[in-house]
């Protein structure tokens, strides 16, 4: 199990333990908007941490959560209370702990305690019957809409309006943030909108998925691809002119019956030029109308080098700008290589009172790892 240890004399203290993808995510979000760096311990299995708490009473003191302001959990319901590290025992060790659970299921129901992906969470969202092509199967585009957007960043944003309510009670809480419930509240629009007409007719067949010949992807003589949303009157007329057609000998915009006709014309009509050459088109118009990049490309294009949206490291890797940007406090992102998992092992438990001599005990039992980066020659 991997423990990352968070703190900052600018923010509160965060102690993470993930299992997957999303849990890391949402500790890089909330760790991004206070300054953050990031500090590792590595120890070798929950069944091993459950041995220190069992074996040495001072250790398993001291193998809690301390003066955590901040606990984040990736594991299904009872786990953490098995281990001795459930809410009731660390709120009472700290009233003012706020106690984040990410789960796909949540810590209740039926599946709480059932095994699961993305895909299966989006898929009890009721998000998954929206998305697909017409006479296709609904697809996962993959694992963004529960595991991240519906579970990190609705972890993160609790997390944040705990801390926030803190300020004025004192007292943390318990933050239970589940992925299906997390996809499904990003699909509110959807929920609110079905009686509008958007959403009336099946899979694959509407404005916004897949159905509408002016929201779409359209593929380039090169074998790049163009991407279309224009969606208003005024937009879809630039997207005509553009594409050398005239509108008058068009059928109407909505004419759903002529979906299909007109999508293969828009279709046969972008595959005669490459990609760059349809950006020469349509750059500067209100079109909607971009080129589909690639990760390197969207790295290097124009607009996001102004940006500065897309940061490179020491290692000459490149991640994304932490986002949204401030405009008085923005993030500072780190420039430094990502750390070796157990390269701050016995900083962080000489920090939290960890004698040296019980340090080596601990890793003289395989508790705990070292991983001191090698010098490069």
């Amino acid at each position: 199990m991997n423990v990352y240890l968070i703190n900052s004399s600018q923010g509160p203290r965060i102690l993470v333990i993930p299992s997957i993808c999303p849990f890391p995510f949402t500790g890089l979000l909330i760790i991004r908007g206070f300054w953050f760096s990031t500090l590792a311990i590595y120890l070798q299995s929950i069944g091993k941490c459950l041995a220190i708490r069992q074996e040495a009473a001072t250790a398993s003191s001291k193998c809690s959560v301390g003066p955590a302001d901040l606990v984040l959990f990736f594991f299904g319901s009872g786990v953490m209370e098995k281990l001795g590290l459930g809410p009731e025992v660390l709120l009472q060790e700290n009233p003012r702990l706020i106690y984040a659970r990410l789960t796909g299921f949540g810590q209740s129901g039926k599946y709480a305690k059932s095994a699961g992906h993305d895909i299966n969470y989006l898929a009890l969202s009721g998000v998954l019957s929206k998305l697909g092509r017409k006479d296709e199967n609904p697809y996962a585009p993959v694992n963004l809409l529960a595991d991240f957007a519906g579970g990190g960043v609705m972890c993160a944003m609790g997390i944040i309006i705990a801390l926030y309510e803190r300020t004025k009670s004192g007292k943390g809480q318990i933050v239970d943030a589940s992925m299906v419930e997390g996809a499904a509240y990003l699909s509110s629009f959807l929920w609110k909108s079905q009686n509008l007409g958007l959403w009336n007719r099946p899979r694959g067949e509407n404005l916004l998925d897949s159905g509408a010949p002016f929201y779409e992807t359209y593929k380039t003589s090169d074998g790049k691809y163009m991407a279309v949303g224009a969606i208003e009157p005024q937009f879809y007329e630039q997207l005509v002119k553009g594409l050398g057609l005239d509108s008058n000998k068009l059928p109407s915009q909505l004419s759903f019956s002529d979906w299909p006709k007109m999508k293969k014309m828009f279709a046969s009509i972008f595959a005669q030029k490459t990609q760059t050459e349809w950006c020469s088109i349509f750059d500067g118009t209100d079109a909607c109308v971009t080129p589909v990049l690639s990760f390197d490309d969207a790295a290097s294009h124009q607009h996001n080098k102004q940006r500065g949206s897309f940061i490179k490291n020491d290692q000459e890797e490149i991640s994304p700008r932490p986002a949204p940007l401030l405009s008085r406090t923005p993030a500072v992102p780190s420039f430094k290589r990502d750390p070796f998992i157990g390269e701050h092992t016995e900083e962080i438990l000489l920090e939290y009172g960890f004698t040296k001599q019980e340090i080596a005990k601990l890793h003289s039992d395989k508790v705990i790892e070292f991983s001191k980066p090698k010098a490069n020659l």
